[in-house]
């Protein structure tokens, strides 16, 4: 324990204006995002002082938690093999290094479909060939993130990118995989997602402009230098972002311009990579579609799943692949309660991605009139989606299948057969034992009747429900992304010490279809907060646990949600963790040159030209809302190089906070990005103090919690 009392830091108020629709907003903070100021580096610096200042007494618990975490993991690990072409793919990780290493081992005849059984910490498997080792590329850097990674087909080369800042933009470079050598080829601030092109002589790739969306497409030749790499696609409108990839057929290369509620894509035949590329259906704003190749009764088709025409929820069409505009034929209607979420075409077979009933479903069509064919599971709440399948006529589907007490677990599914091999499931060391565990469903009712699901797990030997416990309730609720049931090691040193981990599916997230998403954004936003609170409400109201011992987590445009809830309803929360959060919304959104504000607008609405949404916004973004109230406690973590939710706003929310007496802390990681530090044991090392954090706000004894 520090002796003598601990006094956070103040930071200098320098009124700046904002005015806006005839509204006029004093913010003065503003100064701090200024981040090449010494006197913010000096100020950040010094909110981590006090943070480790006021924690130092958890720092025995953190340990606990480091090493639980540490000894429930598998350190010396490998991934499923993946085959593609003549050799097996695959990624390991070596006791005390914190990066992976990639490698491959050649297949044992063209026939050789069953991947390799992985067993306990073996080490590789026969004839393996290192490809790229991480630890070695991050060597000398505090950061390292790899956001491409792809190989030419005929397996001679390699292309990699890396960052080493944490901003998300990175250096590509090409490797001769025989000897180990990097070509002069080095391409600098791309964006993630390079790959070959399959005669392997050009690469494509994307750059970003100011504002770091990624807005051009280029083709480098093998050898060539950068300043004649040709820009073939650029995407003027700054709503959208574009990408470039290629079908599993390998028959076309596809660029997409997509924002967040409108897409378009363009195919070239990859047989002809200098060629123009050619629009699949032009631009309908609100109309999202997604393009796979497939060949159908010998007939190269285009499968594209749209949501056009009304089809909310998506429906999937096939069109021919030489004339994209013409006839459409129904594959799969629309349906209310069914979600379409994606379709992969094989040479002999489909699988299809949908939710249904608030959870992923994956189902197989075997080209022939039996029609879909759904894997089943025996659980009440699971994950589940295919990955892990690069080959056009592979015979089996690779698929993970995961839950809240069920680790991650990798099958191959014999397509003919409807067999199901089981590959591998994440190793949890100590004698993990699923059975101590309980998973459920529980339903909120929202402001406006809306029946909302959360779901929870907790250890049945040390909770009863009806018996409040500690309780962390996480939730996120934007861009229709979904927070599904899923297993965490690290989370385990929650369970274990009696604290329930729940999710609030609000609305914004995608869990429930389209429609759950639409009621949660723009002028619907404030629907996610709310159900929020009567998700709060509900595991209170039904004696799971008690305000003061309910602990909310957030991150990005979840901890929007974190300030958001802090605002409405402190009172119904004893801690508030919010990671790298979204906590000055308006500020932000009103900014065109910050980085990715102008596509933003689909997901909160334009308040620079609409008055109305900016009244809305101003309603609800939390460093706008801090109020003279009694606040939980809150942690607010960051991260210095994030481009997406930048520094400065959870640096001015605790600021805001500080002046109404709140008690709140803020942790800058200082050389890190939107995804926090890089590395494995750093990043365990940050999951321990977040929770060592929410055990004790919790009202869990730093010293006691570990009965």
């Amino acid at each position: 324990m520090t002796s003598g009392p601990i006094t956070p830091p103040l930071a200098n108020k320098k009124p700046q204006r904002r005015e806006h629709h005839g509204d006029v907003y004093i913010d003065d903070y503003e100064w701090l995002r200024d981040k090449d100021s010494p006197a913010v580096i000096a100020h950040l610096e010094a909110e981590n002082s006090y943070t480790t200042a006021r924690t130092q007494n958890q720092e025995p618990l953190r340990q606990r938690i480091f090493d639980e975490i540490k000894s429930r993991t598998q350190e010396t690990d490998l991934s499923v093999p993946v085959r593609r072409g003549n050799y097996w793919y695959y990624t390991r990780t070596v006791e005390g290094r914190e990066y992976g290493i990639h490698c491959r081992a050649p297949i044992s005849s063209q026939d050789d479909w069953a991947a390799p059984l992985i067993s306990g910490d073996q080490i590789g498997l026969a004839g393996e060939q290192i490809l790229l080792d991480d630890n070695v590329e991050a060597e000398g850097h505090e950061f390292f993130s790899l956001g491409s990674f792809d190989l030419s087909d005929d397996g001679t080369q390699l292309l990699y990118a890396v960052d080493i800042e944490g901003d998300e933009r990175y250096t590509i470079r090409v490797r001769t995989i025989a000897t180990g050598e990097n070509l002069p080829d080095i391409i600098p601030n791309t964006s993630a997602g390079a790959l070959f092109d399959p005669s392997g002589r050009y690469l494509f790739y994307t750059t970003v402009d100011d504002a770091w969306r990624p807005d051009t497409v280029w083709r480098h030749e093998i050898g060539a230098a950068r300043d004649t790499d040709t820009s073939i696609f650029h995407e003027p409108d700054e709503r959208f972002w574009v990408g470039v990839g290629i079908t599993r057929s390998r028959k076309f290369l596809m660029i997409e311009a997509g924002s967040s509620v409108t897409t378009e894509s363009w195919l070239l035949d990859a047989s002809d990579p200098t060629g123009d590329f050619t629009v699949v259906w032009p631009r309908h704003d609100n109309t999202e579609y997604d393009v796979e190749h497939a060949i159908i009764d010998g007939e190269d088709r285009l499968l594209i799943v749209h949501n056009g025409g009304g089809a909310v929820n998506f429906e999937l069409v096939s069109v021919a692949a030489q004339d994209p505009q013409g006839e459409k034929r129904m594959l799969l209607p629309h349906d209310p309660q069914i979600r379409l979420e994606s379709v992969d075409a094989f040479s002999d077979f489909l699988v299809v991605e949908y939710r249904r009933d608030g959870l992923t479903r994956l189902a197989i069509d075997r080209h022939d009139a039996s029609g879909l064919t759904e894997l089943d599971f025996d659980e009440p709440l699971f994950a589940v989606g295919s990955a892990g399948n690069p080959e056009w006529t592979q015979p089996t589907i690779r698929f993970g299948f995961t839950s809240f007490v069920t680790p991650s677990t990798v099958y191959d599914l014999v397509v003919a057969t409807g067999e199901r091999r089981l590959l591998k499931q994440q190793p949890v060391l100590g004698g993990y034992d699923p059975t101590l565990y309980e998973q459920r469903r529980e339903w909120a009712t929202a402001e406006d009747g809306t029946r909302v699901p959360i779901s929870l797990v907790y250890r049945r030997d040390l909770v009863t429900p009806g018996t409040p416990a500690p309780t962390l309730l996480y939730g996120y609720g934007s861009y229709e992304h979904s927070i599904d049931p899923g297993f965490g090691i690290a989370r385990l040193s929650l369970l274990d010490r009696g604290m329930i981990f729940a999710i609030a599916h609000v609305r914004g997230g995608g869990e429930l279809g389209r429609t759950w998403y639409e009621t949660g954004k723009t002028l619907t936003k404030r629907n996610t907060f709310t159900d929020f609170v009567s998700c709060a409400r509900h595991v209170i109201d039904a004696g799971f646990t008690t305000p003061d011992q309910l602990v909310a987590e957030g991150g990005s445009a979840g901890g929007l949600l974190m300030g958001a809830v802090a605002n409405l309803a402190p009172e119904l929360f004893a801690g508030i963790l919010a990671e790298v959060p979204f906590v000055d919304a308006l500020t932000s959104i009103l900014d065109p040159s910050l980085p990715l504000t102008v596509i933003e607008w689909d997901e909160w609405g334009d308040p620079l030209h609409d008055a109305e949404v900016y009244a809305y916004m101003k309603s609800y973004s939390p460093v706008e809302n801090v109020r003279a109230v009694t606040y939980p406690a809150i942690l607010a973590v960051t991260s210095l190089n994030d481009t997406r939710v930048l520094y400065v706003e959870p640096a001015k929310w605790v600021a805001k906070l500080r002046e109404v007496g709140a008690d709140a802390l803020l942790k800058t990681e200082m050389s890190a990005g939107h995804g926090g530090v890089s590395g494995r044991y750093s990043a365990w090392h940050e999951r321990a103090f977040n929770y060592a954090w929410v055990l004790g706000a919790a009202g869990l004894n730093p010293s006691e919690s570990d009965n």
